[in-house]
């Protein structure tokens, strides 16, 4: 694999989103996949230029470059038909209509403002979250439905009807007052929750560890702290845990790439200044009342960047106890059961966990061969071989056998 052939895909997933945001934003257009046309056209050119010319020394910029002399080509070649459009005629007058520049700051209010675009009421939640993760976070069909666990066509399904509804409504970037901003911020969040959970744990990609997504969507959410609309409780909350997990990162994958479990990592690895900064958020989120399930998934990830103490894991079970009632998923169930191992051992954990009958999941028969590991070898095997039929990501197929494997010399 070539240079251009990794560097592509990464800025596509850095940068896509951010030439739609900006091309929306300063040309007000209605029509949204106008500026993903754009977007996708200019990466096309960057392929076939960069795979003959080599890679320019600023590719980001390079990118923006012909980008917006495509937004200019595209004006000019529909200025016959579309006369009415300011930008038509403003084009006539010595391109005063494209002094726009794709500056940080540019970047960074048109992406606020076009994540609150595209979570329109129109639509559902559900559907919300889907169009923004792949507008925004260039997810595939794939992708989102395994956020979202279900089947690929009904997330298509989805898409099609969500983007209908934004062309019926006459979709347009604008800025919303505070009652539209508090409407949509829940599903905002939730986008960005789910863009960094594919990041920290892909099952849809060969790499387990996807540092852009993680690295994307703690800057998104940063944005929102930093935006004084946006600068609530939950941002800060959300924040923090994203930093919490971040910092295990390295540690989570050894140099060949394989699986490092929690258990067995190098805590020199972790990442202390990301330690600090979660810190920082969670003791600024909870300076209220309220308390959500980034407070409490902060929380969590905070005991488990903390050094090793004899009610560390009563902690993570009583925050997982109150995280269900707040909002129950398979995942948050079977990491509780994980937690009641630590504490009641691996046998009782594996009565709570079959009380699930997630038979159906990966994670859950991943969890059983772990428990079974110390109790009965057999069935550990028979729960691993399972996972593995159950799951797509390379990564976790390579580490369940191997795992498979030493169980066998025992």
């Amino acid at each position: 694999m070539t240079q251009e052939d990794e560097l592509i895909p990464h800025l596509f997933r850095t940068e896509y989103s951010k030439i739609v945001a900006v091309l929306c934003n300063s040309f007000a257009l209605k029509n949204l996949e106008i500026a993903e046309d754009i977007a996708s056209e200019t990466f096309l050119k960057a392929t076939e230029v960069w795979g003959l010319r080599g890679t320019p020394e600023n590719p980001a910029a390079w990118l923006y470059t012909v980008a917006k002399n495509k937004v200019k080509d595209y004006f000019k070649h529909h200025a016959v038909v579309e006369r009415q459009m300011k930008e038509a005629k403003r084009l006539s007058d010595a391109d005063a209509g494209f002094d726009f520049e794709f500056s940080n700051q540019n970047i960074v209010d048109s992406q606020l403002t076009m994540i609150f675009a595209v979570c329109d009421p129109s639509n559902s939640k559900e559907s919300q979250i889907c169009l923004a993760l792949q507008i925004l976070c260039g997810f595939t069909v794939e992708e989102i439905a395994n956020a979202f666990l279900t089947k690929s066509e009904t997330i298509k399904k989805r898409l099609h009807r969500a983007r209908t509804n934004l062309r019926d409504c006459n979709f347009q970037i604008k800025n919303l007052n505070e009652v539209q901003i508090k409407g949509r911020f829940d599903t905002v969040l939730k986008t960005l929750y789910l863009l960094f959970n594919e990041g920290y744990f892909s099952e849809t990609n060969d790499q387990l560890i996807r540092k852009d997504l993680c690295s994307e969507a703690m800057r998104l959410t940063y944005i929102l702290a930093k935006n004084p609309s946006t600068n609530t409780a939950e941002t800060n909350a959300l924040l923090a845990l994203m930093c919490f997990q971040s910092s295990r990162l390295d540690a989570r994958t050894s140099e060949n790439g394989d699986v490092i479990l929690f258990d067995d990592q190098d805590k020199s690895l972790w990442n202390q200044e990301l330690i600090d900064n979660g810190n920082h958020y969670l003791v600024t989120a909870c300076n209220g009342s309220e308390l959500s399930k980034y407070h409490l998934e902060a929380a969590i990830a905070y005991w488990h960047t903390t050094p090793t103490n004899e009610n560390k894991w009563q902690h993570v079970l009583e925050l997982y106890n109150q995280l269900i009632l707040i909002e129950y998923s398979p995942v948050t169930a079977l990491n509780r059961t994980f937690a009641f191992a630590k504490i009641f051992g691996n046998a009782e954990a594996i009565k709570e966990a079959e009380k699930l009958r997630l038979d159906d999941k990966n994670t859950y028969h991943s969890l059983l061969g772990y428990l079974y590991s110390t109790i009965n070898i057999r069935k550990s095997i028979l729960h691993y071989e399972r996972a593995i039929s159950l799951t797509k990501s390379k990564m976790e197929i390579e580490a369940l056998t191997k795992e498979i494997n030493r169980l066998k010399k025992i």
